[in-house]
């Protein structure tokens, strides 16, 4: 057995299973997020967000997007007008300023490191679907001391 096929040594099976059930929990809430910072940032551009904009920018197919659609709907983030686009109900409007501030803070942390903003920028998305709010406040805590002058990346 190679030391990666290991089990973690001194930690609980619980306490594994409940990372795992936070990652699992991570990864259902962040296609949602994504797609509802998505489509406020195109409202914001454009007024509308169609279809086939979110495809584009996402790399995907616009039936994978009306997939998406449609359960962003049933869950109330998002309403689909005839010929108008998708517009995103006040759940979905609060979700997408959630997923923002917390994308903010993770950037913010990464370039007090030292990491270039364009690395920063890219690495922050996704980060900031799978770090507990405690850990998102440490790091905008850590962010607030750091000095504003350090040297990035």
């Amino acid at each position: 057995m190679s030391p990666a096929d290991a089990p973690a040594v001194g930690i609980p099976a619980e306490a594994r299973a409940e990372g795992f059930r936070q990652a699992r929990h991570a990864r259902r809430i962040e296609l949602s997020e994504d797609y509802v910072e998505l489509i406020a940032d195109l409202i914001r551009a454009g007024g509308e967000a169609r279809q086939v904009d979110i495809a584009a920018r996402l790399g995907v197919a616009q039936p994978t997007v009306a997939k998406m659609l449609k359960r962003l709907a049933e869950e109330g983030l998002v309403q689909q007008r005839p010929y108008r686009g998708v517009f995103l109900t006040g759940a979905g409007e609060d979700l997408a300023e959630r997923a923002r501030a917390r994308h903010r803070v993770v950037e913010a942390f990464l370039c007090a490191l030292g990491v270039s903003p364009e690395t920063a920028q890219r690495d922050s998305e996704g980060i900031e679907h799978h770090v507990s709010d405690e850990t998102l406040a440490a790091m905008a805590r850590f962010t607030a001391r750091a000095p504003k002058d350090a040297p990035k990346g």
